[in-house]
């Protein structure tokens, strides 16, 4: 089987458990790094940010006295969980990141051509995931504090990330939950996170029919899981000296990304926007020139035989699917069949 139907099939059971579990009074707890909303009423399952966020807005003498203990182990269970499985959060659980995947699959089924974003382009906004963390770090921890000298936010800035991320409008949605979709007028603050919430949704859903995991490319979490990069138990590794620079794994990556296409001295290449969907590792014609691994052991590699069967298996599918054409045709015009 394919890796990429492998993928999909994990990717389809977890947002049903993630959006759904709770319906069975189970729960993996609040510290995973992904988009699970908290805003599900039944997820199995919450994304970090919205707890983190609300323990930064704590005055510093709560935060490290009376919550200390709470806080770290709630920092400890994420950093488990970020450590063993890494990148492959964005890859292969995070519901919105399914979710962008069925919006590509919807788009190319209707016939409509992606695009891509010039290289320069995407080294330019490279910058916003990373403030968007900073932002959502800074901001809270101003509600009970003053930073700098400077007055204290209002409590409504509280959770700033999870009142604009889309996943708040969008993801209670598959529950029956419409309450999310509201610009809500109660004040200044939310007057304006509430807007940039249904923009953002909005940019989600659109994006989605231009480029692939467009949303990916701003996402803090990504920025966050970043860091376990290095240290992660799931790695990808390139064999520089197999590698004949074909731009397969460029051109199949969702998230575009040219360095493990470019670089042949570095061995480890999972990089900030890098998710593990291992499709690179799919679609590359050369014996162990990329390699997937858990604690440095290989899991994965590409292989020239892999590839050369999966090419024959699609054009088997391509001819017939031409075929079916052609017999339909006859059908409904004979005439035009036979010329």
């Amino acid at each position: 089987m394919r890796i990429d139907r492998i993928r999909l099939f994990v990717q389809t059971l977890c947002f049903v458990f993630l959006i759904y579990g709770g319906l069975s009074v189970f729960s993996i707890g609040s510290a995973i790094p992904t988009m699970a909303c908290i805003y599900a009423e039944n997820r199995g399952g919450s994304c970090f940010l919205y707890p983190f966020q609300r323990f930064l807005s704590m005055p510093w003498a709560s935060l490290f006295g009376s919550a200390a203990i709470p806080f770290l182990v709630y920092l400890g269970t994420f950093f488990i969980w970020a450590l063993v499985f890494g990148k492959t959060f964005c890859g292969w659980i995070c519901p919105l990141g399914f979710l962008q995947d069925m919006i590509t699959k919807i788009r190319e089924w209707v016939g409509i051509d992606g695009s891509r974003f010039a290289w320069k382009t995407r080294d330019r906004f490279q910058w916003v995931k990373y403030a968007l963390l900073v932002l959502l770090i800074l901001l809270p921890m101003g509600i009970g504090n003053s930073l700098m000298g400077l007055p204290r936010f209002t409590a409504d800035l509280a959770v700033p990330f999870c009142q604009i991320c889309p996943g708040k409008p969008i993801i209670p949605l598959f529950a029956g939950d419409t309450s999310h979709l509201i610009i809500d007028f109660s004040s200044a603050t939310k007057l304006i996170l509430s807007s940039l919430s249904m923009l953002i949704a909005g940019l989600f859903l659109v994006g989605g029919f231009v480029k692939r995991r467009y949303i990916c490319a701003f996402c803090p979490m990504a920025a966050l899981l970043s860091l376990f990069d290095r240290i992660g138990l799931v790695g990808l590794k390139k064999k520089g000296e197999a590698c004949t620079c074909c731009g397969n794994c460029f051109r199949a990556c969702p998230m575009e990304i040219r360095e493990i296409a470019e670089l042949r001295d570095k061995k480890h290449i999972v990089t900030q926007d890098c998710m593990l969907c291992m499709r690179c590792i799919e679609v590359c014609p050369e014996n162990k020139a990329l390699t997937a691994t858990i604690i440095g052991l290989p899991v994965f590699s590409a292989s020239a035989e892999g590839f050369l069967k999966r090419q024959a298996k699609t054009a088997y599918a391509a001819k017939a699917h031409d075929d079916a054409k052609v017999l339909q045709d006859s059908v409904t015009d004979p005439e035009s069949a036979s010329r």
